[in-house]
Order: C-alpha cells, then sequence, then structure tokens
C-alpha cells in the first residue's frame, strides 16, 4: 500500500491478507486473492462489528484486524474461510489455530484483557454450537461476541452466554438480542 488512505480502504479482509502475505512461511502460499464476492461478505463481519464500537475508538483498524483474524481460525476450522484456503482437513485445523493465536496475541499486545476474555468465550461457545450441530447459533455467538468487545459485554449477554452452556434451546434468541443490544454506557 503506497498510502494511510489507501490502506484504510483495504479493509480488515485486505489488511490480514497482506500481513500474511508480509509473514511469509507456509500461511502466505495459502493466501487467497480475495475478490468483490468475499469482500462484500465481510462488510458485516465480525471484525467490522467489533470495530465500530466505541471501546475500538483510535484503533478501529487493528481491531477490525484481530477479530477477521480470529473469526478467519474460526472459519477453517468450521466453514468456508475467506483469505486463507487449505486443501487438507490437518493443515486447515492447523492454520485456523495460528489465525487464532496471531490475534489474540495481538489484543494482548493492545492490553485489553476484557476482549481477549471475550474472544476466548466466542472461540468456546461457538465450538460447542458447532459441536452441537446448531451453525446458526454459533453466528450468533460470533455476532454478539464481537458486539461485547465493541462495546463491552453487559448482563443480558452473560446470560446469553450461560444458556450456551446449558444448551438452552433459549440461547439463540438471547445471542441474536445481545448482538442487536448497545450497552448503555456506565
Amino acid at each position: 500500500m503506497s498510502s494511510l488512505a489507501e490502506c484504510a480502504a483495504e479493509g480488515g479482509l485486505g489488511r490480514l491478507r497482506r500481513l500474511l502475505r508480509e509473514e511469509g512461511g507456509l500461511m502466505a502460499s495459502l493466501v487467497s486473492d480475495g475478490g468483490p464476492d468475499r469482500e462484500a461478505l465481510a462488510a458485516a463481519s465480525p471484525g467490522g462489528i467489533a470495530a465500530g464500537g466505541p471501546r475500538a475508538s483510535g484503533r478501529r483498524e487493528e481491531y477490525e484486524l484481530l477479530v477477521e483474524a480470529i473469526y478467519e481460525g474460526y472459519l477453517l476450522h468450521y466453514g468456508a474461510p475467506r483469505v486463507v484456503h487449505v486443501p487438507e482437513a490437518d493443515l486447515r485445523l492447523l492454520a485456523g489455530d495460528q489465525l487464532y493465536a496471531l490475534g489474540l496475541a495481538r489484543l494482548v499486545a493492545l492490553g485489553d484483557t476484557p476482549a481477549v476474555a471475550e474472544l476466548a468465550d466466542t472461540i468456546t461457545l461457538s465450538a460447542l454450537a458447532q459441536g452441537a450441530g446448531d451453525g446458526p447459533l454459533a453466528e450468533a455467538v460470533w455476532a454478539a461476541g464481537a458486539r461485547a468487545v465493541g462495546w463491552g459485554a453487559s448482563e443480558q449477554h452473560a446470560r446469553a452466554k450461560r444458556l450456551v452452556c446449558d444448551g438452552d434451546p433459549a440461547a439463540i434468541e438471547a445471542m441474536r438480542t445481545s448482538a442487536g443490544a448497545v450497552p448503555a454506557p456506565h
């Protein structure tokens, strides 16, 4: 990228592609070129949600990048990744774990321990939902987790997380409600 404006226009997925290519190694060789369809899907992705909140103020691009890295790790484990394409199942899991670690390490470097805890819960709860065969619940967990990273967690969100842990059928609606709620300022 030749200018700050171009870098900002690149978006979270573009920055993630660039970061992985710059780091080199095997991950760099697995990065796709993307395309308009994949970029359009990222518009309402967890990274964009988290970066839009007041907790990310002044560091929006970094929050978007690190949440996109973690979400891409999740997609490598359970879905259709947007940035990294790996043909072998075992390598997909390793690449996903590496992206989880990359995003969480960047978040730790920012000193945002509440967001680290929130994303760790999001990874765990979405894995529980996927293990139960409930992809829609897993996606609701990601949307609510991203909202909590950007805006802060609420008691409503804590309740929704407990419902997921308990396997309660009301969990999906609670997560969807949490994803759409913006906590009141303290």
